[in-house]
This record gives structure tokens, sequence and C-alpha cells, in this order.
């Protein structure tokens, strides 16, 4: 009996699972832009999708313990289980790709006015 894996079928899930988060941070650039727009100006959809993905990225420093010594990341990496290492790197990950659109809405609109 041969039991064989197709890495095709698992690369396919994981690019469906990012796509969603991908497709939340430009769902939330999207609003952001438009909000901006209407309540304000078009120059403000630099700072509000900046924040956006500011807020993003600064949550994902938190999960990941990026604001930790080095002792302290130790101790907390020997103390977790490994399921709750994956989830906290997968939830870094999904903030991280979230905030990937908002900058570059911000980007775009910052040399697009400038």
């Amino acid at each position: 009996m041969t039991v064989t894996f197709s890495m095709h079928s698992r690369s396919n899930y994981w690019e469906g699972y990012k796509m969603k988060y991908l497709l939340l941070g430009t769902l939330l650039a999207l609003v952001g832009t438009l909000a901006s727009i209407l309540i304000w100006d078009i120059e403000m959809v630099t700072t509000i999708t900046g924040g956006i993905g500011l807020f993003f990225i600064v949550i994902s420093f938190i999960i990941s313990g990026a604001f930790v010594s080095g002792d302290r990341m130790r101790a907390n990496l020997a103390a977790e289980s490994i399921e709750g290492r994956n989830q906290r790197n997968g939830t870094v990950l999904h903030s991280v790709l979230i905030a990937i659109p908002n900058f570059a809405v911000a980007i775009l609109f910052y040399f697009l006015l400038n």
C-alpha cells in the first residue's frame, strides 16, 4: 500500500486561506477610502488607510511578542504549546495580510496627490 500526498491541493488551500484576509484588507481599504472622500476630503485617504494599516501592524507586533525582551520571549516560547504557537503565528499573519492593502492604498494616494 502506497500513500501519496498531493502538495498541489494543500497549496491551493493556503492560497485561498490567505486570499480571504487580503480581501478583507482590500475591503477595509475601500471603505476607508470611500469614507474619507465622502466625509472629509480626498487628502484624508492616506491618513485613514494608513491608520488602518498601522493599527493592524501594531496588533501583529503585540501578538507576536516583538516588544518583549529576549528572556521573556524565550520563557513564553518554552511555556507555550505548539497549537498555541501556531494559532498566535496565524493571527500575526492575518493581521499583516489585512494591513498590506491598506498600506498600498495609502502609498498610492500619497504619490498621486503629491
